[in-house]
């Protein structure tokens, strides 16, 4: 239809207003925000089965009778189910989140590893208007209940063909038997209930192999797996082969070891002296045994199997364990003059040590960013759209309309230290203020070290565990054949020297009760 040059002015006139809060960002055309991610059901150390509910019973009564349960470790696309123009939350201002599952735990085979990767790349690179539920979402979970976790689930590849020979000597031996046996590939088969599975595949494996070796060997050889999955798990894997590396692993076996001889107690997970089994599975002292943890790691896989060498997926854990293997029996089963041998100039820490954390994992905190929060469920809404912001750190902005606009911290952890990007992701959007407490970060330390260190140049903060000052900070030093990060290297005999309280990597701690 055509215009005079007067009506179009005038038209013109008309929407200016609008135009220049659109431009403003005070009312926005459209959002155009990213999608919401993909979560995994988590709770560290948990039950096993989670509840959703239904999103009408939610809506009248709040949550009481459970509509069905997800297992731990099913990953969904979560969304936020809208009535009357309002999300669906809890008085707190939690929301309820509807879900479409991408990996269900309990039903996971190889295929659905490739099907989380893309799942999650996809989701990373798309923008959307909003996270409304679409119609016919029927049932929500606590979005507490969720974690962002962009690991995928793990499965050992298919064997190849048949099992040659293990190799190896002594206890050593053994444990390579049962990796290469279908009692190991039956255990780490199904994504659920691994270490349980693990357990069962050493019993079976013993009764099966009982006329090969003595009971009191494969009793011995399963306790020193047991060990070594937990020492190679626990250390951090990017260091190879490296003297430090290595060292890391032989002070984890350490303390597993006083823990089963000096001091075995059942809240240590030790069932009897000797039983490091217990000790270094038990979930709630070496914390990779969980539940969802065992699903994305090859913890309880059998990476000793003979078709496996060369694959280049598990090249540097087999050298890792060949580099520890026979450090960790002496440890375990040698004498004082073994424990020495091992860690020389180490008299007073040797059989003291049981505990230790690595504080590049402890919590983070930002003393330096006094408005960075971390966010484990909230919505944040501009005009009739609403988001979900769950497992993300924001940067708490001015307040406006009964909550704060904000910004996205996103934190990227170096080597030295946190590099904080503060990116406005979500322009004009509005998180409930019932989410953000604006509390002065407590318990944080330079780089999470014990006290007494000065630092000239601080990179990071980590909180520190309640049973720190209990103890005292301890060195251990170590000679390890070195071959560097990729275990490829030829070897070299090095010193290393983990702990004390300017050690920003592992703090081995004695004499916590």
């Amino acid at each position: 239809m055509h215009r005079s040059p007067r009506s179009l002015a005038a038209a013109v006139r008309r929407l200016l207003p609008l135009l220049i809060l659109v431009a403003a960002g005070g009312v926005p055309a459209r959002a155009d925000v990213p999608a919401a991610p993909v979560m995994t059901v988590y709770r560290f150390n948990g039950p096993l089965d989670v509840p959703y509910y239904g999103a009408d019973a939610v809506a009248r009564s709040g949550a009481t009778t459970p509509a069905g349960t997800l297992a731990q470790g099913t990953s969904v696309v979560p969304c936020l189910v809208v009535r009357d123009g309002r999300p669906l939350v809890d008085a707190g201002g939690t929301p309820w989140v509807g879900f479409e599952i991408v990996v269900d735990a309990r039903r996971a085979e190889r295929a659905d590893t490739a099907r989380f990767k893309a799942t999650v790349a996809q989701r990373k690179t798309m923008r959307v208007a909003n996270h409304h539920c679409p119609p016919g979402v029927s049932r929500v979970l606590d979005v507490r209940r969720l974690a962002v976790i962009e690991k995928p689930p793990s499965f050992d590849p298919p064997a190849a063909g048949r099992a040659e020979p293990a190799g190896g000597t002594g206890l050593d031996a053994v444990v390579r038997a049962f990796h290469a046996s279908s009692q190991c590939a039956e255990a780490h088969d199904r994504l659920m209930g691994r270490r349980a599975a693990l357990a069962r595949a050493w019993d079976a494996f013993g009764r099966a192999n009982a006329g090969r070796w003595p009971a009191a060997e494969i009793a011995r050889a399963r306790n020193l797996d047991y060990v070594m999955r937990t020492a190679l798990y626990e250390g951090h894997l990017d260091r190879g082969c490296t003297a430090y590396g290595a060292c890391e692993r032989n002070v984890i076996a350490l303390s597993i070891r006083n823990r089963g001889r000096e001091g075995c107690t059942p809240s240590q997970g030790c069932r009897a002296v000797g039983d490091f089994e217990g000790v270094a599975s038990a979930v709630s002292q070496y914390n990779i045994w969980d539940e969802l943890l065992t699903q994305t790691s090859g913890l309880t896989s059998c990476f000793l199997r003979p078709d496996l060498v060369g694959h280049p997926d598990y090249l540097k854990l087999r050298a890792m364990y060949a580099q520890n293997v026979g450090d960790v029996e002496r440890i375990l089963y040698g004498d004082a003059d073994d424990l020495a041998a091992v860690f020389p100039d180490s008299t007073g820490a040797r059989t003291a040590m049981r505990h230790y954390y690595h504080p590049p994992a402890m919590g983070k905190c930002f003393p330096d960013h006094p408005r960075v929060e971390f966010m484990s469920g909230a919505v944040a809404r501009r005009g009739d759209d609403f988001v979900l912001i769950a497992g993300t750190r924001i940067e708490v902005g001015t307040a406006r309309d009964g909550g704060y606009l904000f910004r996205e911290a996103l934190v990227t952890a170096g080597p030295t230290g946190d590099a904080v990007e503060v990116v406005d992701r979500y322009p004009g959007f509005v998180v409930d203020g019932r989410k953000v407490s604006l509390a002065k970060p407590a318990g944080c330390r330079p780089y999470g070290t014990p006290a007494g260190c000065r630092f000239e140049r601080i990179g990071r903060h980590r909180k520190v565990p309640s049973w720190l000052d209990a103890g005292r900070a301890v060195a251990l030093t170590c000679r390890i054949r070195a071959r560097g990060e990729t275990c490829n290297r030829p070897p070299t005999l090095e010193t290393a020297r983990v702990g004390g309280v300017c050690d920003v990597e592992m703090q081995p701690v004695a004499g916590v009760p």
